[in-house]
């Protein structure tokens, strides 16, 4: 099978993906523009991976983007905290059920 390879694609790769896409600067740059680029591509996605259909309920989708270190060191400084060097550290995003007590004290 001869490709006709153009960037990351490879056509004889070509099948069906359930709600899966990439958006990508080849060179590395980091852009704001990307991520609105990778928010449109999710919200015109009609079936995406793990699509939950439930009124009450998301699906679990969304975006995984670069540490954002420049901007996290600026944040952290500002509230009196040291941030270690990029890579030296992790971040995670939890969420809790919502309530006004929690609400009121995530500050």
């Amino acid at each position: 099978m001869e490709s006709d390879q153009r960037g990351l694609y490879l056509p004889e790769l070509e099948k069906d993906a359930c709600g899966t896409g990439l958006i990508a600067d080849l060179s590395g740059k980091k852009s704001h523009q990307l991520v609105a680029d990778a928010l449109r591509m999710l919200e015109n996605m009609e079936h995406r991976g793990a699509c939950g259909f439930e009124a009450n309920t998301g699906d679990g989708a969304g975006i995984l983007v670069q540490v954002p270190h420049d901007f996290f060191v600026k944040e952290c400084k500002n509230v009196g905290f040291e941030l270690p060097e990029y890579g030296s550290y992790g971040v995670g995003m939890v969420f809790f059920r919502w309530s006004p007590g929690c609400a009121n004290n995530a500050a």
